[in-house]
């Protein structure tokens, strides 16, 4: 008998997500009929994205099920097969969420190979935040050598890939990330032109100092103060790459405060789900593969032990606490 732990959703946060939201259960694993694989998860993918997919109102996703392993990416290993494409042994990634083991039809798996690129980093750099991260920048920003980009959550797993990628596309690149340590990262690793610390205070100021040219592109990860300082520095007919707006998670309204600046300066905003733009994730996976595996695209990882870990790690990357992309290891 094989136990399958996981994490349910068993009822909807009330303003901040909490621990209580969250339950461990213990279910046997079912046989493995015809056609299916087991998959061994190695590591689970904790991301912002989930927080709004825990309330019950109408997104671009349905809600997260009460009572229902709660949703991830996750990468591991076929330890058992009933399905001629595949064979134990096959490192895959696949949406089996918080959970130790996943069955499925072979039809959401994807092989990846754990030699050239460590596995987790299937889950960052060589995964969903790294092509958010390509479409976003090549498809809405689409900036011109010599031009400014700015990208806020700078150290994380989207943000850092943004910034490195406007590098290597002859930008001058400005940071926005929380503490002194974190912007010491992004210039000094990454190799960002510059990143403020938006916990510093002045973000209005730094931003202008950072970026005396004004800002021609922005990767929006945040809202909230961080996006109306942002708007305060933006040049006319600037584009706006729409990722996420992790302020207002919780469920308070965040209101921009001049939001006549996107009229003024002919701003181009667009909102983006990347997972209706299956089209471009093979480029944008080859490329990025590439780039890690010649040491050409640098990445950060914060890992937990244990499914058990899951649930407090996660409030914590809700709150900052994490440094680059959030793992939880389950092996």
């Amino acid at each position: 008998m094989t136990i399958n732990r996981q994490i349910l959703l068993v009822s909807r946060p009330k303003g901040e997500a909490t621990l209580d939201n969250f339950h461990l259960a213990a279910p046997e694993l079912p046989e493995l009929g015809d056609g299916q694989v087991l998959v061994r998860n190695f590591y689970l993918s904790l991301d912002p994205y989930m927080r709004g997919r825990m309330n019950d109102t109408k997104s671009y996703a349905p809600p997260q099920p009460l009572d229902a392993v709660m949703v991830g990416a996750t990468v591991g290993e076929v330890i058992e097969s009933r399905h001629p494409d595949w064979q134990p042994g096959d490192a895959v990634t696949a949406m089996f969420g918080w959970q130790e083991y996943g069955i499925s039809d072979g039809s959401n798996l994807r092989r990846v190979d754990a030699v050239r690129v460590p596995m987790s980093v299937y889950l960052g750099a060589a995964g969903m935040p790294g092509v958010t991260a390509w479409y976003g920048l090549n498809k809405i920003i689409a900036p011109k050598a010599g031009q400014t980009v700015a990208v806020s959550a700078a150290s994380g797993a989207v943000g850092s890939v943004v910034g490195q990628l406007a590098k290597r596309m002859g930008c001058r690149v400005v940071g926005i990330a929380g503490g002194p340590q974190k912007c010491a990262y992004v210039t000094e690793t990454l190799g960002f032109d510059a990143c403020v610390d938006y916990k510093a205070g002045n973000l209005y100021e730094a931003l202008r100092a950072a970026a005396p040219d004004g800002i021609d592109g922005y990767f929006e990860n945040v809202g909230g103060a961080v996006f109306d300082a942002v708007l305060g520095n933006i040049n006319a007919h600037s584009r706006i790459a729409l990722c996420g707006m992790i302020a207002g998670y919780d469920g308070q309204p965040a209101p921009l405060k001049y939001p006549a600046l996107l009229l003024t300066n002919r701003v181009k905003l667009e909102g983006f789900i990347v997972t209706e733009h299956l089209d471009i994730w093979p480029q944008a996976l080859a490329e990025l593969t590439d780039a890690i595996a010649a040491g050409e695209l640098h990445y950060r990882e914060t890992m937990t032990q244990g499914l058990e870990s899951a649930p407090a790690a996660f409030l914590g990357l809700l709150k900052g606490e994490n440094f680059g992309k959030q793992i939880v290891r389950l092996v």
